[in-house]
């Protein structure tokens, strides 16, 4: 099964590893260097044109990608825990 996280962005939902608050998690300067590493390694993605709210850490071809989304961190986890829920 796979996550929609935005601008038509799907990731498969066995390889997230997390889902972040972009606002809380960027307090760290652990965090902040960890995102600006993954940025110049050409592993950070956007769905996103707007401020992200979240971003989602996943394991892809045997590397840790990011993307960033515009949805927020409870959004996305929500969809996770409800995928087939319906009308």
């Amino acid at each position: 099964m796979y996550l929609h996280i935005g601008n038509k962005k799907n990731i498969r939902i066995s390889n997230i590893i997390g889902i972040f608050d972009t606002d809380n998690a960027t307090v760290s300067s652990t965090t902040r260097k960890y995102l600006s590493r993954a940025q110049k390694e050409g592993n950070v993605i956007s769905a996103t044109d707007d401020i992200p709210k979240s971003f989602v850490l996943y394991r892809e071809n045997g590397s840790y990608q990011i993307c960033f989304s515009q949805l927020s961190s409870s959004s996305l986890g929500g969809r996770l825990t409800k995928p087939y829920e319906t009308e």
